[in-house]
């Protein structure tokens, strides 16, 4: 994954591939046919937190609690996946072409659909929409500036649980 980030996706050889990983080009080939078979296993290991996000969401009801929750846990897991997020950042390109593309922009919806009321008013929909964008923009714009990168994840999570409480009626910062 770093070397994809660094170099790109394209750039990028199987060949230094097995260099980085400090294995015969052979034995990388036993494993991976292509570039892409490397992304997707990747994606699959740095995904699964996400997966099982969706699983539990989907069993929940739909309270403002859960939600808040789900947007905890996606904090989370989005942390713990940066380098896969860096890597789609800086490939974006290649994003669009490989399978993978289309089946992490799936779980997004996903994931939108169980933190936002489809009966809700248009600026509601607009501010759950945000608070997961506000987590993915916090995430590269925050990766820069100077701070404690819990403290930056914590402060993108603090935004969008204000907006997905608002988009409920409630004011920011406020519990129940």
């Amino acid at each position: 994954m770093e070397l994809f980030a660094e170099q790109g996706y394209e750039k990028t050889s199987l060949r230094e591939i097995a260099e980085r990983l400090d294995v015969t080009k052979a034995a990388l080939y036993y494993h991976f046919k292509t570039k892409e078979d490397i992304i997707i296993s990747l994606f699959q290991d740095l995904t699964r937190p996400m997966d099982e996000l969706i699983a539990w969401g989907q069993e929940q009801p739909r309270t403002l609690e859960t939600k808040k929750e789900i947007l905890t846990r996606y904090s989370l897991a989005l942390s713990a996946a940066a380098p896969l997020f860096r890597f789609m950042h800086e490939n974006q390109a290649t994003m669009r072409d490989l399978s993978i593309g289309e089946t992490f922009k799936e779980r997004m919806f996903v994931l939108l659909d169980l933190v936002k009321d489809p009966e809700a008013v248009l600026t509601d929909q607009v501010r759950c929409v945000s608070a997961l964008f506000t987590m993915h923009a916090g995430m590269f714009v925050l990766r820069d500036a100077e701070g404690d990168p819990e403290e930056k994840r914590k402060a993108a999570l603090e935004v969008a649980i204000d907006l997905v409480s608002q988009a409920h009626g409630q004011a920011p910062g406020v519990t129940h």
